[in-house]
């Protein structure tokens, strides 16, 4: 009788605990949320093509944006992603934080047409009409209206313009090249032009015909004397680019355009409609999209 009674008692006792850990346990759900592991962001909405695909979000600078599926060149790179040459084992470990519209885009790249303002798209007319000119066009050594665009976004307090970057061009050619940059009388499109030792070949006393280091400087400064935009033209053989850089203030953003010389009377026009283009990418904390999107397929 003693045996089976201490069994009935330690019995119970074992029941009883059962029940106060099951207890302890739903309050540690249902009290104290904030010991449990966190749990994983919702995903946000996000804008799809007629394709379904989903645009590229982020906040470039200052704005939040929706990128059109099939607009990017390669890929947007986020702040604080490793760099293409960075150790594998760095890039294996990484974790990027979930993509929303608050994310700080670094930089992406795009095809701007020249001659009406449009972007390239995978699946829509304009990557026809760039294979077409890539055809008919490049190997004949006629002007390509394609411009490459790659955006940059801009998170520290460095002036938004290229004052100090011009000021070390002329040094090292100075330096290096043993050349003077000149001004001259001049504008070009209204542009202040500098052109590697006034235009001509110290070596051969004629105008400059094949060295790619001795580019045309063009250069646009703001009413306070800083110079936002900087192009250097090429003028070799074998090669006719211009490199065309710009700041934007409202957007808080470096862009980098590169195209064809015969283009350049087009600059400002370029600059504007770049602007326009990443204007109609714009949305609402949300995702609400702010206008149509140029790009989208």
């Amino acid at each position: 009788m003693m045996k089976s009674g201490w069994k009935k008692i330690l019995i119970f006792m074992l029941l009883l605990w059962q029940v106060l850990l099951l207890a302890g346990c739903d309050y540690y759900v249902n009290e104290q949320p904030e010991k449990q592991p966190a749990q994983q962001v919702p995903e946000p909405f996000r804008n799809q093509d007629s394709r379904g695909r989903y645009d590229t979000i982020g906040k470039l600078g200052t704005h939040s944006i929706s990128i059109p599926a099939g607009v990017i060149d390669g890929w947007a790179r986020y702040i604080g992603d490793p760099g293409d040459f960075a150790d594998p084992k760095i890039k294996a470990k990484y974790q990027r934080p979930p993509k929303t519209y608050d994310l700080p885009i670094e930089s992406f790249g795009f095809l701007y047409r020249i001659t009406d303002g449009d972007v390239y798209t995978s699946f829509r007319q304009t990557q026809q009409d760039y294979r077409r000119d890539n055809e008919t066009l490049i190997p004949y050594g006629k002007p390509f209206p394609w411009a490459s665009v790659s955006v940059y976004g801009q998170y520290d307090a460095a002036p938004l313009n290229f004052n100090f970057t011009v000021q070390n061009e002329f040094k090292l050619a100075k330096e290096i090249t043993y050349f003077d940059y000149i001004l001259q009388e001049q504008p070009l499109y209204g542009l202040t032009v500098y052109k590697a030792n006034n235009g001509i070949n110290p070596e051969t006393g004629e105008p400059w015909k094949s060295d790619a280091n001795a580019k045309d400087i063009l250069l646009k400064k703001d009413q306070a004397g800083n110079i936002k935009t900087y192009i250097q033209c090429e003028f070799t053989q074998h090669k006719n680019f211009c490199s065309h850089m710009f700041y934007n203030d409202d957007w808080h953003i470096q862009i980098w355009i590169s195209y064809n010389r015969v283009y350049l009377p087009q600059w400002q026009e370029m600059e504007s409609n770049i602007i326009k283009i990443l204007d109609s990418w714009r949305v609402s904390p949300e995702g609400k999209l702010l206008g149509k999107q140029i790009g989208k397929a």
